[in-house]
């Protein structure tokens, strides 16, 4: 037989145990892995991109200039994203006959709580709703909570504006049949039914003037999204997916080593056993 037609069987009888049930499995499963970490690892690059540009839109938002909230948002207006965040200014009186607390809401130690939802009537007539910010409940939820009072009189207050809270977008179910002057969610056309008034779309959160003796606790800036956490994951995901080939090969390599040892051990073992010459 020609040398080379030999060692090219030798090659092939070399990697005959690939066929074998257990290798078949093995490397099906490589096979599968390798797209799916890469797809892995483009999710990861999109929850990257998308928390990046929240953080910037947040950023921008929070460090733009103070501007009068008509400017940005009337009744009826869905506030966007452009918007959310932004600082404004209003100038009115705070109703406290109508205001209402939303329930279930947590405080910056995770206490569960209330938030405090003002109306606010500005020098039009036009109502802004004020989310004052948290108080503890303080006793059973089914009676309405004692709560500090706003200042008195005309007022300018400033804070961040936020879009309508929705069951889709917070993951809160708006409960029907709750105590008197009790919420699940603020939404700006709901207290408009409820006020029967003009209400801006959204709301914002008081940022100042701060309460007296620091209640209600007043809701904390939005902060940053871990985006570089989400860009770590991307590159390991992908190094994974290059991982997989080269531990197959090796895994390979391995197998052809063991089986080789074992053959040349067993040619050993007649050489071994053969009787000496007399």
């Amino acid at each position: 037989m020609h040398p080379t037609a030999q060692g090219y069987r030798r090659g092939v009888h070399r990697y005959r145990f690939l066929l074998s049930r257990q290798w078949v499995i093995l490397t099906l499963v490589a096979i599968a892995l390798i797209p799916t970490m890469i797809r892995l690892g483009f999710w990861q690059q999109h929850r990257y991109e998308e928390r990046t540009a929240r953080n910037d839109l947040v950023s921008a938002a929070l460090h733009a200039e103070p501007v009068p909230v008509e400017r940005l948002t009337s009744p009826g207006h869905g506030v966007t994203r452009t918007e959310k965040y932004r600082t404004v200014t209003a100038t009115g009186t705070f109703d406290t006959a109508r205001e209402v607390v939303v329930r279930r809401r947590t405080s910056a130690d995770g206490e569960v709580g209330f938030h405090v939802l003002t109306p606010f009537v500005l020098t039009d007539g036009k109502v802004l709703l004020v989310n004052r910010g948290w108080i503890p409940a303080n006793g059973i939820q089914t009676a309405f909570p004692k709560v500090p009072a706003p200042p008195a009189g005309r007022t300018t207050v400033t804070g961040r504006l936020m879009a309508d809270e929705t069951t889709a977008a917070s993951g809160i179910k708006n409960v029907e049949g709750l105590p008197d002057r009790q919420i699940m969610l603020i939404n700006s056309g709901e207290e408009a039914r409820r006020l029967g008034a003009q209400v801006l779309g959204g709301y914002i959160q008081q940022t100042a003037p701060e309460p007296k003796g620091g209640s209600p606790e007043q809701i904390s800036d939005p902060g940053s999204e871990d985006a570089p956490l989400n860009y770590a994951y991307m590159i390991q995901w992908w190094l994974f997916a290059a991982a997989v080939p080269v531990g197959w090969w090796f895994l390979v390599r391995r197998e052809i080593r063991d089986r080789e040892e074992a053959a040349a051990e067993q040619q050993q073992q007649p050489e071994e056993n053969e009787p000496a010459a007399v």
